[in-house]
């Protein structure tokens, strides 16, 4: 993703010197103009591609924020005579404004996304629309910004709004380069893959999509205030035009809009593509090629240009490297010496009083009562439906609770987000493996080493940690392989790497080993057994009752929601209603 070889950084820096150095060496206005509206696209493409790009929530209203930009700009200037440079950052921020009470309302509604987002910011762009032409905004005839005088630093105005336009694609650039190789980036990115898995991994998705938000609306407002110094003559028609989310949408697409620079590719090869088409058919002519083109990338490369020509570049990958012993400094990174099986007088980890959860009419859980304590493995069993998986569910803080509380080493974690619950250092598992699919085996374990629990957070590199629970699950061979590539006992063990990357006290595991055969079965029991081992509390929903029996301390059976029994493996399974409601007579006998 990076741009690290030192020939490649000399040849970008000095295309860059000559593009400034452009206006000044007395480049025709024509050629400035020409090249800032390829800048102004490069831009607007690429803040487009920080929120829907990288988070995967399409935005059809690109065209607010821009237009939100171009009116802050001509009202500040025409109106109220501010220094038209003064009004970009100012742009910029009313634009980042709009999108932060957008998202304060939408993003809170889970079901707003998909297609769902994409309308519903398209409306946006109409209701402002109207808004504009309806208020002394514009009024309906328009703002003319001819007497607003224009900066020239030194050249023309015309070299002046393209030094502008290359300042703001070349920030824009920045920006978005800098937020993909971030925190907020690799979040975004588990948001795209999966958005309920990335908040129980750790991810506030809500902020990291507020803020991606409001940073592609920033840089369209900026890209909108400058555009209308460019333009001279604003109408609401022009502004709020279809043209300016479709034409960022293909341009993305085109590109590749998870990579930092393809929008920008995209933006360019559209842009230069149309330009060549000005006159009388021909432009009609260029847009069919356009159009073309765009139909047979989308089908040779679905992912866009740019990924595709950075895989090629990769022919030759560099496989992560071993972790070193003593490389890690987290105890609960280590797996420590074998620990003593929990005794009833241990102290106790995790709490559930009373918890219950209703989904409408049903009852899910029933008021359980349940406690697990420190450093034993406790297994959750019962026929199904029975609530297992629910309160794995209710503990993660996937779902909320409908009464009752839950009790994380002397905290109530009842009323937290589910990455809240996560930083806390409660990590799970699923069933049916839930990985970022576009993501490696290891940028998915890396990801939850970034975002896991609060336990030595920062003491730790997170690539060492993803290497360390790779090499600790047998994957470090796999760990350029994207999830798609791999078989289901392999999809399993990358959930547990994940897992333990993220530093829990408590590992929650829901049916780890269903679809396993008998072989791999030991190898996660063996597995299982190594993480206890290292200290870490296992509760795990299973009904391979071999493994049950081999490494539970305490059984607990769960009957239509309510705790059926609770004991010593072997006791429990003979109690008569553990055998009536779960095992039958003749596992009995």
């Amino acid at each position: 993703m990076a741009v690290n070889s030192t020939p490649a950084r000399l040849a970008i820096t000095a295309v860059i010197a000559v593009l400034f150095a452009l206006p000044y060496a007395g480049a025709p206005d024509f050629y400035l103009s020409y090249l800032y509206v390829v800048f102004f696209w490069v831009a607007l493409a690429t803040s487009w591609g920080v929120l829907s790009g990288y988070s995967g929530y399409w935005s059809f209203g690109h065209a607010a924020f821009f237009g939100a930009g171009v009116y802050t700009a001509a009202s500040l200037t025409t109106k109220a005579g501010l220094p038209f440079l003064l009004t970009i950052p100012l742009a910029a921020a009313v634009a980042a404004a709009l999108a932060g009470l957008i998202g304060l309302v939408v993003f809170r509604i889970k079901s707003l996304r998909g297609e769902f987002f994409a309308l519903l910011t398209l409306s946006v762009t109409y209701v402002l629309a109207a808004i504009v032409s309806n208020t002394p905004i514009d009024g309906g005839g328009g703002v003319n910004m001819g007497q607003v005088s224009l900066p020239t630093f030194g050249t023309s105005v015309s070299g002046a709004i393209y030094l502008l336009g290359l300042l703001l694609a070349l920030g824009a650039l920045a920006v978005s380069r800098r937020v993909l190789c971030s925190r907020l980036g690799a979040g975004l990115l588990a948001i795209h893959d999966d958005e309920d898995v990335a908040e129980v991994k750790g991810v506030p998705t809500l902020r990291y999509k507020l803020a991606a938000f409001a940073i592609s609306a920033a840089i369209a407002g900026a890209a909108g205030a400058i555009q209308a110094g460019y333009v001279g003559y604003i109408t609401v028609g022009d502004t709020f035009s279809i043209t300016v989310p479709l034409y960022v949408v293909l341009m993305s697409i085109l590109g590749g809009a998870r990579h930092w620079a393809g929008p920008a590719v995209g933006a360019t090869l559209i842009t230069v593509a149309l330009g060549l088409f000005v006159g009388g058919n021909h432009a009609e002519l260029g847009r069919a090629g356009v159009a073309l083109s765009l139909i047979v990338v989308i089908l040779i490369l679905p992912q866009g240009i740019m990924p595709r020509l950075l895989a090629r570049l990769r022919k030759v990958r560099v496989q992560p490297k071993a972790a070193r012993p003593g490389a890690l400094t987290l105890a609960a990174a280590r797996p420590a010496a074998a620990a003593m099986p929990a005794s009833a007088g241990d102290s106790v980890l995790l709490e559930c009083r009373g918890v219950t959860k209703r989904f409408g009419g049903l009852q899910a859980l029933g008021g359980v009562d349940l406690q697990v304590r420190r450093g034993e493995i406790l297994a959750l069993v019962g026929p199904n439906g029975s609530g297992k998986s629910t309160l794995i569910n209710m503990i993660s803080g996937h779902f909320p609770l409908s009464s009752g509380s839950i009790v994380l080493d002397g905290q109530n974690i009842s009323s937290l987000e589910p990455h809240e619950v996560a930083r806390k250092g409660i990590a799970r598992t699923y069933q049916i493996p839930r990985l970022f699919e576009q993501l490696s085996v290891f940028e998915n374990v890396r990801l939850c080493a970034i975002f896991g629990s609060e336990r030595g957070a920062g003491q730790d590199d997170p690539d060492a940690l993803a290497r360390h629970w790779l090499a600790f699950t047998g994957l470090a061979d796999k760990a350029h392989e994207l999830p798609g590539a791999l078989n289901l006992h392999e999809r399993k063990f990358v959930e547990f790497a994940r897992a333990l990357a993220a530093r829990p006290k408590l590992l929650l595991l829901d049916e780890v080993l269903c679809g396993l055969t008998p072989s791999e079965v030991d190898q996660a029991v063996g597995l299982i057994r190594k993480i206890r081992a290292g200290g870490t509390t296992i509760v795990f929903v299973e009904h391979v009752m071999r493994a049950v029996v081999a490494l539970a301390d305490r059984v607990a059976v769960l009957d239509q929601g309510r705790l059926l029994a609770l004991g010593a493996p072997q006791e429990t399974m003979q109690m008569p209603e553990v055998v009536d409601v779960y095992l039958g007579v003749a596992h009995a006998a």
